[in-house]
């Protein structure tokens, strides 16, 4: 009998080295410690040895029945702190997904359109959003009757110093004329205000970049180069360009760009209404009259100015033909990008 009882020691002693989890330790227990385990039939066995051998026998069963209980409570406490560190987590669970973020489609663009404009020269400046009415029209050449200050295209904010909301990237060029002496290169990217109806088209909120270059003797040629040189980047060798006659208060002669509709190939669709062209942007020779208000002489400097709405020039790009895709922070519509 004290043979089987090393025996089964033994036999413990081995399974308790390879427990590794609580199914090993539910199953050490099956074995050894209920009522038909290998323990327990060992003490079944008790009444049938002589009975002068029985309190040696009996001791040492007690003994191999403490030794197996004390490790089996020993491994059962350590597993169950373990299942306590994940309390709460479904391990069946299949894993979630991760999404990675990425920059807004117009922020990707206007990145884009700056570094093309770096690399040909052009430095960055930028301006507040909220300006007052010298600064965005005054400076700028606007007539005191322009339609463009009229409430229902213009946000104004309620101050004796007749703030409002930024109608244009413009008043930067402003600052930057009344800032610095020529030669001047910069464009200026920003966010700008107009209070328009809200459609697939336009929308009361979007962005803008801006371009002036000032120097003597700039001319009408040299803003043409530049644009079709950018666009060329932007859009492709092999486009295909024309320029319009237009107008804008701030610029003398003044000019509109437009480019092929890459959507169509020139063909006509809904997005360039049929013409085969898209206008990307708009463009001129700088104002005398907004040269002098700078403090700069136009009989001397002459310069050319241009700017490009940032969202059309998106939708252009992605095919998006709504521009208020853009903002619903749809993210069936921004994991694209």
């Amino acid at each position: 009998m004290l043979d089987e009882i090393n025996k089964i020691k033994t036999e413990i002693e081995a399974r308790l080295s390879e427990i590794n989890n609580a199914d090993g330790v539910e199953k050490f227990r099956l074995e050894f410690l209920v009522k038909k385990g290998s323990i327990q039939t060992l003490f079944d066995r008790l009444k049938d040895v002589p009975k002068e051998e029985k309190p040696l026998i009996g001791k040492e069963l007690n003994i191999l029945r403490n030794f197996a209980e004390e490790n089996y409570n020993l491994f059962k406490e350590k597993f169950e702190q373990s299942r306590e560190t994940v309390s709460g987590i479904d391990l069946t669970l299949p894993g979630r997904k991760e999404f990675t973020g990425s920059l807004h489609p117009v922020i990707q663009t206007m990145r884009e359109m700056n570094d093309i404009f770096i690399k040909m020269g052009f430095s960055i400046a930028e301006g507040p959003d909220i300006e007052d009415e010298y600064h965005n029209f005054d400076a700028l050449n606007f007539p005191p009757d322009h339609p463009a200050r009229d409430m229902q295209d213009t946000f104004f904010i309620e101050s004796p110093q007749k703030l409002l909301l930024r109608t244009h990237t413009s008043p930067v060029q402003i600052r930057v004329m009344k800032g610095m002496k020529p030669p001047i290169r910069c464009i200026m990217p920003g966010r700008v205000y107009r209070n328009e109806a809200i459609n697939a088209r336009s929308l009361a909120e979007f962005h803008q970049i801006e371009g002036l270059y000032v120097d003597k003797h700039v001319t009408f040629a040299e803003l043409k180069g530049t644009l079709i040189q950018f666009a060329k980047k932007m859009y492709g060798e092999n486009s295909k360009f024309r320029f319009r006659p237009s107008f804008f208060p701030f610029t003398e002669p003044s000019a509109e760009l437009d480019i092929t509709c890459f959507l169509c190939g020139g063909e006509g669709c809904r997005v360039c209404k049929h013409s085969g062209w898209l206008e990307i942007a708009g463009c001129g020779m700088v104002h005398p009259n907004v040269l002098k208000e700078c403090g700069i002489d136009p009989e001397v400097y002459s310069g050319y100015a241009f700017g490009f709405g940032i969202e059309r020039v998106t939708m252009l790009r992605t095919g998006i033909d709504d521009i208020r895709l853009l903002y619903e922070n749809d993210v069936r519509v921004l994991e694209q990008f």
